[in-house]
């Protein structure tokens, strides 16, 4: 049985440990002083104080020891006590740096819910976490990478996680099982194609784990676009084409950049749908886009089955399955 009890003890923390044996020096030591010296400590509590403060302190000196052995006994725990709660607060403070540098590393799993993770650390991704943590409605963000050798993100709403991103083991220290949504970025650092397969290599894995959990995928390939969907993609950002478009309309505006200046007045405002309300039924889409706009909403399009139509006829009527594109 004492060899049980000293195994379990020795499978405890070193911190626990230490604060074991801690306490149980003040403990033996303050109901000592009380026996030698009952006059002076008359009560147990009262030596176990004198000797807590004794050890860990110089001393009130609001109990002191007036026998040869009771002298004797506080010289001892001195020099005893001294040393243990030493090593207690240094194992502490160690234990706290560790923690610190295991966080700000990547290696300590997360735990919560309702979060979103970003996998890949990039110009695209870090100014998504800038406006995300910057946001009126704050949203803890999961970021997981490979290359990075620590947080580069100096914000409480941001977790890093240091691992590849298709690797079982660094998904699941995502708390993927109760994320929001997951979006998995390309590396620009490989060929487009390998970035493509890499990304949907991912894809698989979090699916795998987690076939619920909505995911957002950036493809650089047309090519690879169907084969992400595929994956159990539920939503492919094809950069490329949006640059292209981009480029398109620069080339067509004399210069101007009026795309460039929409869609930077738009980076505060939230593109999102709803299902189309049983009041809103029946109505016509210049009906319902007046009904928005007092309630600071814009309308710009119905996504009707697998089409979108943006700004269509306003005498276009609302049907039941119809998802309103707005802008918050």
């Amino acid at each position: 049985m004492p060899n049980r009890v000293y195994i379990s003890f020795l499978r405890l923390p070193l911190l626990v440990r230490i604060l074991v044996i801690a306490l149980l020096v003040f403990l033996s030591f303050g109901i000592s002083i009380h026996l030698l010296e009952p006059d002076t400590f008359p009560t147990i509590f009262d030596g176990i104080w004198w000797a807590i403060i004794t050890a860990s302190t110089v001393g009130y000196g609001d109990y002191v020891p007036h026998s040869f052995f009771g002298r004797l006994t506080a010289v001892i725990l001195i020099l005893l006590g001294v040393g243990i709660v030493s090593s207690y607060f240094g194992t502490l403070a160690a234990a706290a740096v560790t923690k610190q540098d295991a966080f700000s590393e990547g290696r300590i799993p997360y735990k919560g819910e309702g979060h979103i993770i970003i996998i890949g650390w990039n110009e695209r991704s870090k100014e998504l976490i800038s406006k995300l943590t910057n946001s009126k409605y704050v949203q803890m963000i999961v970021l997981i990478d490979e290359t990075l050798e620590a947080n580069p993100v100096k914000s409480r709403f941001v977790h890093f996680i240091q691992g590849k991103g298709h690797v079982d083991e660094t998904i699941i220290k995502s708390d993927i099982q109760n994320a929001e949504k997951v979006l998995i970025t390309a590396d620009r650092g490989n060929d487009e194609l390998q970035a493509d397969m890499n990304s949907i290599l991912t894809l698989l894995t979090i699916k795998g784990i987690c076939p619920q959990v909505k995911c957002i995928v950036e493809i650089l390939t047309a090519e690879q676009v169907n084969n992400a969907l595929r994956a159990g993609a539920d939503e492919v950002i094809q950069s490329n084409k949006l640059t292209s478009v981009f480029m398109v309309n620069s080339l067509h505006s004399n210069g101007d950049g009026l795309l460039s200046n929409i869609v930077h007045e738009l980076q505060d405002s939230r593109l999102s749908s709803y299902r189309a309300k049983e009041e809103e039924i029946g109505r016509t889409f210049n009906d319902v886009c007046h009904i928005l706009l007092k309630k600071r909403f814009l309308l710009i399009g119905i996504q009707r089955g697998d089409e979108t139509f943006l700004n269509p006829s306003h005498s276009l009527q609302i049907e039941e399955n119809d998802h309103l594109l707005i802008f918050k």
